[in-house]
């Protein structure tokens, strides 16, 4: 789940805990709006995490050299 899923989540979550007052036997709705918008915090702050480790890790890379090989074929 990318950022825009995380956000997603974290907005039906804050709708259901604060926008809707809706009763359902069985299931309290705000507790489940507050269980989605710590799943998409959560879900946020890991993608964070990691696409933050990916960018340390191509910006430490070593320079290394370019060779470009090419081979040529001469049909006579």
């Amino acid at each position: 789940m990318g950022i825009g899923g995380c956000i997603l989540v974290f907005a039906a979550g804050a709708v259901l805990a604060f926008g809707v007052d809706w009763h359902v036997k069985g299931i309290d709705i705000p507790v489940v709006g507050v269980i989605l918008m710590i799943a998409g915090l959560l879900g946020l702050l890991t993608y964070s995490a990691v696409l933050r480790r990916r960018r340390l890790l191509v910006d430490r890379a070593p320079d290394a050299e370019i060779v470009e090989e090419r081979h040529y074929r001469q049909d006579y």
